[in-house]
């Protein structure tokens, strides 16, 4: 089995990397979040007769974007 090195002198680059890390999860989450809000929007507008074309013009985005979008 390998031996474990000192890491001691790198201390605050691996306490960065810790950061980092939280930050993208962070992140991720935000993402995740908005994505369901942005479908349960486009939902909304489609209930409300308003077309998938219509939605891509405005946000100006492909069709299949929208697809895609809808998805989630």
């Amino acid at each position: 089995m390998p031996e474990h090195s000192d890491l001691s002198a790198h201390r605050a680059t691996i306490e960065r990397i810790k950061e980092a890390r939280a930050q993208a999860i962070h992140h991720t989450t935000l993402a995740r979040r908005f994505a369901v809000e942005r479908r349960d929007l486009m939902k909304s507008l489609l209930e409300q007769g308003v077309t998938q074309s219509d939605i891509a013009r405005e946000l100006g985005v492909s069709r299949q974007a929208i697809q895609k979008m809808l998805a989630c």
